[in-house]
């Protein structure tokens, strides 16, 4: 049995930031263990001009100073995006993805998007390009269940758009459910998918057990046990088309824990140590690294990193909390065990 692991030095595929004092307490996490990361760009007001990227990177850069990390930025798309200002920003090496927000479907997504229909001029220029999408795969009608809204968005968007547009490089970012993966797996290599650390540890149940559990409430909403399975069957499979992406995202312990509480988990200070504890529960730490270092990577084009990381078979107790500025933090798996510890 393994004591120690030394991966390739691992990318994040999805990951929120924040800005100001937010992001000086959270980046750092990301850039420890990551080479790369995907920056969502829904800020307020969002990230919709290559200038507003290109000066966030900047910030990003000055919140990690010395680290070996390369944020990679995204476009925030909306009804009345310019798909001249997309393409120039790919061009010129500012945007690595455009994200689509179904409007509304989850934190800072009211400027999203209203109906894919208003984007396809966009979207068929991203295709032109070979700029991915990344999609946050929900519907927003109020008469879909909520456990339900990926299931049903891959019925009522994602397929007809690849039906439309068979050529678009798609991400279906934080799959949640065994129609997600089935789906995935079925189209084509310009097709491929992000899996988050909590959604392959918890289920629903979690955000109730002993009363409400706000940091385990996150969107897309954990589902039922099976789909986790699926979900664990599928990252530790070694199939290229899953990928890490670790959709942290921070808010302060008063946004959680306030009577209409925000949606996110902020697993970035553990995130290796849980996908690591997972795949070991899985028997397949063998397959940790192309999960993490290669698969993604390879989707989007771009070399694998060049340095390691090392991971060793150490029981510790994560931290209940972390300082944000005047705020705190609860991170994913605070007081609990993990089976793997980070090596500095």
């Amino acid at each position: 049995m393994a004591e120690t692991i030394t991966l390739r030095r691992p990318d994040d595929w999805h990951v929120h930031l924040r800005d100001g004092d937010m992001l000086k307490a959270v980046a750092g996490h990301t850039a420890r263990q990551f080479g790369r990361a995907i920056v969502m760009p829904n800020l307020v007001p969002p990230v919709t001009t290559v200038k507003a990227a290109s000066d966030y990177r900047l910030r990003i850069v000055s919140a990690t100073p010395g680290a070996d990390f390369t944020p990679l930025m995204t476009a925030y798309l909306t009804d009345q995006i310019d798909a001249d200002e997309i393409a120039r920003g790919h061009a010129e090496g500012v945007f690595t993805a455009a994200k689509l927000y179904p409007a509304g479907a989850t934190t800072n997504s009211e400027h999203g998007v209203t109906d894919i229909r208003k984007i396809y001029p966009v979207l068929e220029r991203m295709q032109a390009i070979g700029m991915p999408l990344l999609v946050h795969g929900e519907v927003t009608d109020p008469a879909v269940d909520i456990f339900d809204r990926e299931a049903v968005f891959l019925d009522r968007v994602f397929a007809p758009l690849l039906a439309d547009l068979p050529g678009l490089k798609v991400v279906m970012e934080h799959v949640t459910t065994r129609e997600g993966v089935e789906f995935v797996k079925a189209a084509g290599p310009n097709v491929a998918a992000t899996i988050t650390p909590h959604h392959l540890r918890i289920n629903r149940n979690a955000i109730f057990e002993g009363g409400i559990r706000p940091h385990f409430y996150c969107l897309p909403i954990a589902k039922r046990e099976d789909h986790r399975l699926a979900l664990r069957r599928v990252a530790t499979s070694g199939n290229p088309k899953f990928f890490l992406g670790t959709d942290s995202a921070p808010h302060s312990v008063a946004r959680k824990e306030m009577a209409c509480g925000c949606a996110g988990i902020f697993n970035a200070p553990y995130a290796m140590e849980s996908y690591a504890t997972t795949f070991d529960e899985e028997g397949a730490l063998e397959k940790l690294e192309g999960f993490a270092s290669e698969f993604g990577a390879r989707f989007y084009g771009l070399p694998l990193n060049a340095g390691t990381i090392t991971l060793q078979r150490k029981a510790f107790a994560a931290r209940e909390r972390f300082s944000a500025g005047a705020d705190e933090l609860v991170p994913f798996h605070a007081g609990q065990a993990l089976a793997w510890t980070f090596v500095d």
